[in-house]
């Protein structure tokens, strides 16, 4: 199963909340809360090419299966970390007390975020 393809968001559940407990400012939260993006993703093999555009932000992530990278993380902050594939449809990454998981189901794309504490 392949990730290539382009996304957009069509619902966030406690986006606020969590925003919060993360440190996002709240004025950054309040401008991002109603804008949708939308997600490019390019999957070649075990490398990834994933274009995020929110408004007129946008985010390029790289990186490869098992291999150690450095993400950017909303609040513009880099972080190394290493993504893991579980089965052929989901990607896992800890990106500084975050656990991030997506999971490809069809033509949807589901994003999970936790902060772990």
């Amino acid at each position: 199963m392949s990730f290539t393809g382009k996304y957009e968001l069509q619902f966030q559940e406690n986006f606020e909340p969590f925003m919060k407990a993360i440190g996002l400012p709240e004025e950054q939260i309040q401008k991002g809360k109603d804008i949708k993006s939308v997600s490019e993703i390019v999957q070649d093999g075990k490398k990834f090419n994933i274009t995020v555009t929110t408004g007129s932000k946008v985010l390029h992530q790289q990186f490869t299966i098992g291999e150690e990278c450095e993400l950017e993380m909303l609040s513009g902050e880099k972080v190394k970390t290493i993504v893991q594939m579980e089965g052929n449809n989901r990607l896992i990454a800890d990106l500084k007390g975050i656990k991030s998981i997506t999971e490809l189901d069809g033509d949807t794309i589901t994003l999970v975020s936790v902060q772990k504490d």
